[in-house]
């Protein structure tokens, strides 16, 4: 049997080419796209969460030609200069203001975008109080720490038309468009299942209460998360601890969220009919006994669509011990080698595996494919950061806008659900409620400020 074509590709060219509420709004446009030379415009972004993730999506902003990045916001002194050191050396001038609230820098007339890449918890509600402000909005992934505030943010998007891209930015790499539009075009044959996988949340951390960094703003950190103490890693990987709230409920839904929604987003751009009518999940997850990471370390969950199509989502180790729950030599078998994470699309004539290193496809000319007119083509984007920049002035959806990245973020909240409840739940896509269970349903809402999570 021939070996799988695989055409790979280096981390480094990936990120070359990829880093690249209920109230109705008005529709503001930004004042730097408005006027005679509107295409030529500068748009002027600021920064709220400039942690690692966060310098680094900006950089990819520092050097497009018609942006500005005017302003920064972060709870952390050192998280602040550390990106005006990195503004500072991109433009070679002292320009850019910091703020310790997000609310002044949203405050601002001279801020048209910005990038939201704060802590997840902290997600929905900047991006709210974003779009009040008449803002264009980049959100890190995941989106919410429930499915409600998802709903509270596309509503908001939509009244206010405000432009969205969500920072699933495998949208923007070539691989992953092929992949998808070898299914959505039937080169596959009969689509039947899909796998997904990705690191899981680690294990560990401590839990002994210590005094928050003295340049740490504790208390808006926590923001709407309960007030619990300080723990050393909590915020920053400091003094050899790797930070934890990653992997902690109180702040994310863990890697089965953070990391998950990537792979789980290019399955339902490869496969959107498949929120298309009722569908069942269910699943299985370890979560750790000790220490403050609390977050599923394991996990096995299956989705079954109203089409046939089926779906197995799981953890590939990260620091936990090996179990029979993320042991993929299963997969192995089937694919051939796989990295940490990845999407594939199993076929009545074929697969496709994609992920950030590859494309692998049975049969091997499938990856050669060429499209015609009559052909399913999906928007292409080489940078993510770019692509929302035309988008803010096009006023053209971005190429994950608000209703896509709901959808990509409801599966990881219904495997995250399923696992939780380790019983069959019944999804209704167009009502985006469980069928007939109100104690699932009860766990779509909002958490109340401060909430102690379950």
């Amino acid at each position: 049997m021939k070996t799988p074509f695989s055409s790979r590709l280096s981390r480094r060219q990936f990120l070359r080419t990829t880093t690249a509420g209920a109230v109705a709004l008005p529709a503001v446009i930004p004042a730097s796209v408005c006027g005679a030379n509107a295409p030529s415009a500068r748009i002027q972004v600021g920064c709220i969460g400039v942690g690692p993730q966060g310098r680094g999506v900006m950089g990819n902003f520092l050097v497009q030609p018609d942006c500005r990045v005017v302003a920064l916001c972060d709870v952390s002194q050192r998280h602040l200069a550390e990106a005006v050191k990195q503004v500072n050396q991109a433009y070679q001038d002292t320009a850019v203001q910091t703020h310790a609230e997000f609310q002044g820098l949203l405050a601002r007339r001279d801020v048209d975008a910005v990038l939201i890449a704060t802590p997840d918890h902290w997600h929905v509600p900047v991006a709210l109080a974003a779009v009040q402000a008449g803002k264009d909005l980049y959100l890190e992934k995941p989106m919410g720490l429930s499915v409600e505030e998802d709903q509270q943010l596309r509503a908001a998007c939509q009244r206010g038309r405000r432009i969205f891209q969500f920072g699933t930015q495998q949208r923007s790499g070539q691989q992953f468009r092929l992949a998808c539009e070898l299914v959505r075009n039937g080169r596959l044959g009969r689509l039947k299942n899909i796998d997904v996988w990705c690191a899981a949340s680690r294990p560990g951390g401590s839990t002994d209460p210590i005094a928050p960094p003295a340049d740490l703003d504790y208390e808006r950190w926590l923001g709407p998360a309960p007030r619990t103490p300080y723990t050393l890693g909590k915020a920053y990987d400091e003094d050899g601890a790797w930070k934890t709230w990653w992997y902690h409920y109180d702040y994310a839904l863990g890697f089965i969220a953070g990391w998950g929604v990537h792979p789980l987003d290019i399955a339902y751009w490869g496969h959107p009919g498949m929120m298309a009518g009722e569908l069942t999940v269910e699943g299985r997850a370890i979560f750790p006994p000790r220490g403050a990471c609390n977050t599923a370390v394991a996990w096995n969950v299956e989705f079954r669509f109203a089409d046939g199509v089926t779906l197995h989502y799981r953890g590939t180790p990260n620091g936990a011990e090996p179990v029979a729950m993320n042991n993929f030599n299963d997969w192995r078998a089937k694919y051939g080698p796989i990295v940490d994470h990845g999407t594939a699309f199993e076929g009545t004539e074929g697969w496709v595996l994609v992920d950030r290193t590859q494309i692998r496809t049975r049969p091997e000319a499938l990856v050669e494919t060429r499209w015609g007119a009559g052909d399913v083509q999906l928007p292409r984007s080489a940078n993510h950061v770019r692509n929302f920049l035309d988008a803010v002035k096009s006023r053209q959806p971005a190429i994950c806008p608000v209703e896509d990245a709901v959808q990509a973020d409801i599966l990881c909240h219904l495997s995250d659900l399923a696992t939780r409840f380790n019983r069959p739940l019944r999804w209704d896509p167009r009502r985006e409620q469980f069928v007939d269970d109100a104690e699932a349903n009860q766990r779509l809402k909002k958490r109340p400020s401060g909430a102690k999570t379950a």
